[in-house]
C-alpha cells in the first residue's frame, strides 16, 4: 500500500509540467464529487489578486522568474 507520504515525495520528484498535470487530476476529482466547488474558489481568488495588484497592495512577479524559482528549489 503507497502511504500518501511516499506519493507526495514521488510526485515532487517529477517534472514540473507532469506535476501540474497531476494537480490539476486531482484538483477535478475533487471538484467531480462534489465536495468542493474548486472552480468558484479560484475564480474568487483570482479577482482578489487581481484587485490587490489594482490597488497597488501587491507587485506581480514575471512568469520566468517564478518558473526558474521553482525549477532551482525543486531540482
Amino acid at each position: 500500500m503507497v502511504t500518501l507520504k511516499r506519493l507526495k515525495n514521488e510526485a515532487l520528484e517529477l517534472p514540473i509540467q507532469e506535476r501540474a498535470e497531476l494537480a490539476h487530476i486531482l484538483i477535478a476529482s475533487i471538484e467531480e464529487r462534489g465536495e468542493m466547488d474548486v472552480s468558484s474558489a479560484w475564480d474568487m481568488e483570482l479577482e482578489k489578486r487581481i484587485r490587490e495588484i489594482r490597488e497597488d497592495k501587491v507587485k506581480g512577479v514575471p512568469v520566468e522568474e517564478v518558473f526558474a524559482k521553482l525549477e532551482k528549489k525543486y531540482h
